[in-house]
């Protein structure tokens, strides 16, 4: 059943709660919605009090403007009162750095865990990308109204090779990924031009887990260690065998092994 909470500026935020035990928040990344979570949220139900969210601008909430990270990050605190007052939090991709974030500005997360936020700035490397395309070219796209070229140019952005790409503009869920292109513009805000904000980190007092697949792309692995590094006693992990889109299986047994 689909719940409601209002955020700080009036905005409506959607999630659905399943489960039972200690209340865990899910946060997905780009083109997620709350349903992008049902699979994980399923594993980790028996156990915990399962929160899956659509962030603002994404399936059933509201999308008030204008965007800042922090009215995300308000969002997350929104979720979290409705939890009860205070949540562990997970976060995939962009998703981990909103709930790295929420965590770094006080909001009651318990504990917190990260997969591969993407902060790709490569120091030995300062000029490039991740793949073919720009941010900015991912904006310009949503500028001249495009969504559909926007998501492809932000896939290609990312880095995502361009047989698979094909194949998801070919792909019956096309259409719902191009919807949330205007989202883009929230993603590329919380990347913080790729640099992990190393002082805001270090204020994060909950304990944290990071974690990266073994089968990653190279700024996985150096952001994973680069937010590991920033934040005081925080654990790294890498999942053997696994990528940017990590199994539901996988990540849960880690999770489940942090938060117990």
């Amino acid at each position: 059943m689909i719940e409601t909470t209002l955020s700080a500026d009036g905005t409506r935020i959607a999630f659905e709660r399943s489960g039972t035990g200690p209340a865990l928040v899910l946060l997905g990344g780009a083109f997620n919605t709350r349903q992008s979570a049902a699979g994980l949220a399923s594993v980790l139900a028996p156990q915990y009090t399962v929160f899956t969210v659509d962030r603002r601008g994404r399936g059933n909430s509201g999308d008030t403007q204008p965007y800042a990270v922090e009215r995300e990050i308000e969002d997350v605190a929104a979720v979290v009162e409705a939890a009860g007052g205070s949540a562990h939090a997970y976060g995939h991709s962009s998703g981990a750095i909103l709930a790295l974030e929420a965590a770094a500005h006080g909001v009651a997360i318990t504990k917190v865990a990260a997969f591969e936020p993407p902060y790709t700035f490569d120091p030995q490397n300062p000029s490039a990308v991740p793949g073919t395309r720009t941010a900015d070219e991912v904006l310009a796209a949503l500028d001249g109204g495009d969504h559909s070229l926007a998501a492809r140019t932000f896939l290609q952005f990312m880095g995502i090779d361009e047989d698979s790409i094909e194949w998801m503009t070919q792909a019956p869920f096309w259409p719902d990924m191009a919807s949330l292109a205007p989202t883009l513009r929230y993603e590329i805000a919380l990347t913080n031009d790729g640099r992990v904000p190393r002082e805001r980190f270090a204020r994060i007092g909950a304990p944290t887990l990071v974690m990266d697949g073994g089968n990653s792309p190279a700024w996985a692995a150096r952001s994973v260690a680069a937010v590991t590094e920033a934040i005081p006693g925080a654990r790294r992990v890498t999942i053997t065998g696994q990528t940017h889109a990590v199994e539901d299986a996988a990540v849960a047994t880690v999770l489940v092994e942090f938060l117990k």
